[in-house]
């Protein structure tokens, strides 16, 4: 009788609300192929609050690097401010670790070139959590634009608009440029356009416009985008944090039918629509409709593909190429902004200031400016 699989040791930095509300369910919805061990938090009382929520057996740190040393967990999972990410990220990868690692991965392309560094030494690999991407009924829309069984995809619709007042600003870390990279185009409309990306493919150029309407950050509040995919779909993006009215919302209309999703923070699969073309029989639109099984987007999903990824030991998805690709769309989307012309993909290179960092070196600007 074969032994059942060891169970993955994973450590956690970071024990806010992410952490406690997204991964800690992920890592008991999946007890059977892990067990944590270990947690990383600064603030004492936050760290013991979590590891009593978490059970007694979780060690407790306050450094990083000394639970690395200590535990050399074979997974570490991510939820602290973004400008500790990508510090984070390469300590885990160059102790052996796996990485999943909360949007965005780092805060710029060259910080990114670092991971893929430690990535290329460690033989570990780094995942960016885009949970969005893994519930079924945005598999089962991929599938069928991709296949051709919408017909071309021609026009898209990505809109994030969502509402944040004065107080969620308050916190230091958001809304300034070194510590979170950037405005709703980095920490809030990210989830919506990757999930555009997954289910349109590869982008060929970018014009966009941002602009620091309300709030009295060193970052935009809203950004606009218009894309051209490769495959010549046309496509509109909006990031905006000024919006009483909030959803999220991704509309993609092909050939032979329209394909929307609507939504806040997740979706499930009654979430998706599909309107046929008058042209369309009722039968092979019903076949659209029937995801193999229903599984809402989550935590627990993409964890679980990481999971099959490291059992397998292959790169897991949310990492590398489809990493950058997502990081990469931002930068353009900033060039743009910043230098009023349009960005072809490919072109943010080192030498580039948009590579270091997504304003370029054109970090600030007035009340009365838009960019």
């Amino acid at each position: 009788m074969s032994l059942p699989p060891a169970r993955l040791r994973v450590a956690v930095v970071g024990t806010g609300a992410v952490v406690s509300g997204g991964h800690l369910p992920a890592l008991r919805a999946h007890a059977d192929r892990t067990e944590l061990v270990a947690a990383v938090d600064v603030d004492p009382g936050r760290l013991d609050a979590f590891r009593s929520e978490a059970g007694e057996r979780v060690a407790g740190f306050t450094s990083t690097g000394a639970m690395l040393d200590v535990v050399r967990p074979d997974l570490v999972l991510i939820g602290t401010p973004p400008s500790l990410h990508r510090e984070q990220t390469v300590a885990a990868l160059e102790a052996g670790a796996w990485v999943l690692c909360e949007k965005p991965l780092c805060l710029s392309l060259a910080e990114y070139d670092e991971i893929a560094a430690a990535e290329d030494t460690s033989g570990a690999y780094a995942s960016v959590v885009f949970q969005h991407r893994y519930g079924s009924g945005a598999a089962r829309a991929r599938e069928l634009i991709r296949s051709g069984a919408l017909g071309a995809p021609l026009v898209a619709h990505c809109q994030t608009t969502w509402y944040r007042d004065t107080a969620y600003y308050s916190v230091p870390w958001r809304g300034r440029w070194a510590t979170e990279g950037g405005g709703p185009t980095m920490g809030h409309g990210i989830h919506q356009y990757d999930l555009l990306l997954h289910l349109l493919g590869e982008w060929e150029e970018i014009r966009g416009m941002a602009a620091r309407l309300v709030h009295g950050t060193e970052s935009e509040d809203v950004s606009t985008a218009l894309v051209r995919f490769r495959d010549g779909a046309l496509a509109t993006v909006v990031n905006s944090v000024l919006s009483p009215d909030e959803v999220s919302r991704i509309r993609v209309d092909c050939a032979d039918a329209t394909v929307e999703l609507t939504h806040l923070y997740g979706h499930t699969d009654d979430d998706w629509r599909y309107t046929p073309a008058p042209h369309v029989p009722a039968g092979r639109a019903d076949a659209w409709r029937t995801p193999a099984r229903s599984v809402p987007s989550s935590h627990t999903a993409q964890l679980g593909a990481v999971l099959d990824a490291y059992d397998a030991g292959v790169r897991p998805p949310g990492s590398g190429r489809e990493a950058r690709g997502t990081l990469e769309f931002a930068a353009a989307l900033y060039k743009a902004a910043f230098t009023g012309r349009p960005v072809r993909a490919g072109e943010i290179v080192p030498g580039d200031p948009f590579h270091a960092a997504m304003h370029g070196g054109r970090h600030g600007w007035s009340s009365e400016e838009r960019v």
